[in-house]
């Protein structure tokens, strides 16, 4: 029988299964309460545990008084009139906010999660940074987002980018617990082959990452060519500098043999030269890789242009350079579809 004693309760839903087995043997019960329980959370996606209808009132009892099971819910859901992006302000049970996108693909539906309330990377072209950071993301509400958006719009998710709101390898732990949960055959069994990190670039974590052979694209939020420019647009630079993380990115390749792909903000006058295009193209070449060009996001805040015809010359000199480059489709434009945005204005 569960221990109660303990006087606060514990987030089931960020629990892994080998986690939820050890602490239901530990007070007494069968391991396979474990397997029965989290189906429930992560298939069958409960918000009740009188709902575990093969559990016995007993346990379910014992499980309500050790446990609780985190929630969100949308106050804000947008969607385009363009194209099938949808976009979703999801409120915490704190109070706080973070932001969804669900964008639709050849290949199927992909959703854009957040990671932490805010970011403390300080991007000076983010509107994520601008807000401030406040916490990072339990594991059950990154999941969380994915089950939301699902039921509410109704469509069904085949791949997940955590690239919302803050940086995944600062908030390294509960990324992880939600990618093994993720992962789960007894959850959503979604393969990691289909989800892709992307990183501002703490190389320390991309090396951690690197032994754990998940079969993850890494995607690296690169925007600059020099540590001068670069340090200037990303203070993460000046604890990790190009050198540095292209190492890591090469070591992670040669650990997975995953292909890298590489996030420009193309920025008018700032990256966007000729000499520009050639330092990428040196800098990307010594392994498999894709680079993004993205037409840089106008937020009040910040001067910063740029446009899809200068994202697309870009590209193109990039492809006669040799590399692997193309352009990042435009989506939801109508709503704002980039994150960050929704939740400042929500909040202000």
């Amino acid at each position: 029988m569960l221990d109660v004693s303990t006087a606060e309760k514990k987030d089931i839903l960020s629990l892994e299964l080998p986690q939820l087995k050890q602490v239901l043997e530990a007070n007494g019960e069968k391991g396979f309460r474990a397997k029965q329980i989290f189906e429930w959370l992560h298939k069958r996606r409960v918000m009740s545990f009188d709902d575990m209808t093969n559990i016995s009132l007993e346990l379910r009892k014992k499980l309500s008084e050790r446990f609780y099971i985190e929630n969100i819910h949308a106050v804000r859901r947008l969607k385009s009139d363009i194209d099938d992006t949808e976009k979703f302000l999801f409120e915490l049970s704190d109070g706080n906010h973070v932001e969804t996108v669900l964008m639709s693909y050849e290949h199927g539906d992909s959703l854009c999660v957040s990671t932490q309330v805010g970011c403390k990377m300080g991007c000076k072209f983010c509107a994520s940074t601008i807000a401030g950071f406040k916490r990072s993301l339990k594991a059950s509400e990154i999941l969380l987002q994915l089950y939301e958006a699902e039921r509410v719009s109704g469509r069904k998710v085949s791949s997940i980018v955590l690239m919302g709101i803050g940086e995944p390898l600062d908030n390294y732990d509960n990324v992880l617990s939600f990618l093994n949960i993720l992962s789960s055959e007894s959850g959503t069994n979604m393969s990691l082959r289909h989800v892709s990190l992307s990183t501002c670039g703490i190389v320390d974590r991309i090396k951690d990452l690197s032994k754990l052979g998940l079969g993850l694209t890494l995607s690296i939020s690169l925007h600059a060519t020099n540590d001068k420019k670069r340090s200037e647009l990303m203070p993460i630079n000046q604890r990790y500098n190009i050198s540095e993380l292209m190492s890591a990115c090469h070591d992670y390749f040669d650990a997975t043999g995953r292909r890298i792909s590489f996030e420009y903000a193309l920025i008018d006058g700032e990256n966007d030269s000729e000499a520009d295009a050639k330092a990428l193209a040196e800098l990307t070449g010594g392994m498999p890789s894709h680079i993004n060009i993205i037409p840089v996001n106008k937020i009040k805040e910040r001067s910063y242009t740029s446009s899809r015809a200068a994202a697309v010359r870009f590209s193109k000199r990039l492809n006669d350079l040799g590399v692997n480059a193309t352009v990042r489709r435009t989506l939801g434009a109508d709503i704002d579809a980039a994150c960050g945005q929704l939740r400042r204005e929500y909040e202000i």
